[in-house]
């Protein structure tokens, strides 16, 4: 599988994420310890969004992340209040550099970890799902692109949490005409560059790892003695795939079959299933 993390909050250095805590996403990327797999070196990208511009850039290589002298270049120069990063592992498909996180597509940002089961048997059918207007952005192989793209064809400008309810729903009425019994495993995060959701699921009720950080002002009545928390502000929060360290109070469990939000001024969850369509 793989390793994620979403940032939204004070604008940080890349480099301040990235790769300074304890158990970075860096550090993930070869002891992860909550993955299926330890080493997630398939591959990583780095997507964020710049004050003056709606789009995001995005950089994907297919090397590891550990060892990647550009990564390391963007990360102690790029500051940014919103980011999303991703370690790969693949689960079966090509290890190339369209097949790498975030997806991009307009000013929306999309990265997973799990996988559909019996993708080459369900793919055709998903990818006659998405609008012809979409389809030519599609550049690579992956179940995750994939998903990107149908969840955009099922309204996903105008309800993320419905778009991605539809999508779910429809991966696993397919899976079910294909014989296959439990479909969909996902820990997913998008962006439009405001807000933040991210989802918890799957259809075995045993879902990957997830977990969002406290509220800063929370932590800071824990841990005084942290001098950097007085430099960030209440809002900012964190979405990860492992926590980055130890830190007793920080980070909480993503409940199984959730989904949340991180905007200006509310921090949301709310119970996540698919539906049918």
């Amino acid at each position: 599988m793989c390793r994620w993390l979403a940032y939204s909050g004070t604008p940080v250095l890349l480099d301040d994420v990235l790769y300074r805590p304890e158990h970075s996403l860096i550090d993930q990327s070869l002891h992860a310890r909550m993955g299926v797999e330890t080493t997630n070196g398939d591959g990583f990208g780095v997507g964020w969004y710049a004050w003056h511009l709606r789009t995001p850039a995005v950089i994907r290589d297919t090397g590891p992340a550990w060892s990647d002298r550009n990564l390391r270049e963007i990360a102690d120069h790029v500051r940014s209040s919103l980011f999303f990063a991703h370690v790969r592992a693949s689960t079966g498909t090509a290890v190339q550099q369209t097949n790498c996180h975030p997806f991009r597509h307009g000013r929306w940002m999309w990265m997973h970890n799990g996988a559909i089961a019996g993708f080459p048997a369900l793919r055709r059918d998903l990818m006659l799902a998405i609008a012809p207007e979409l389809f030519p952005s599609l550049e690579g192989t992956t179940d995750s692109e994939v998903m990107f793209h149908v969840a955009l064809t099922l309204g996903l400008d105008g309800d993320p949490p419905g778009a991605v309810a539809r999508m779910a729903g429809l991966v696993e009425r397919l899976g079910h005409e294909h014989g296959v019994p439990e479909p969909l495993q996902m820990t997913i995060a998008v962006t439009d560059g405001e807000r933040v959701w991210f989802f918890r699921y799957s259809s075995g009720g045993a879902s990957r790892s997830l977990y969002y950080s406290s509220r800063v002002e929370d932590v800071r009545a824990l841990h005084p003695d942290l001098a950097f928390l007085n430099h960030i502000s209440d809002e900012t929060r964190l979405v990860v795939s492992e926590p980055l360290g130890d830190l007793p109070g920080v980070w909480n469990t993503v409940p199984e079959s959730s989904y949340g939000v991180v905007q200006p001024g509310r921090y949301l969850m709310r119970h996540f299933e698919p539906e049918p369509v």
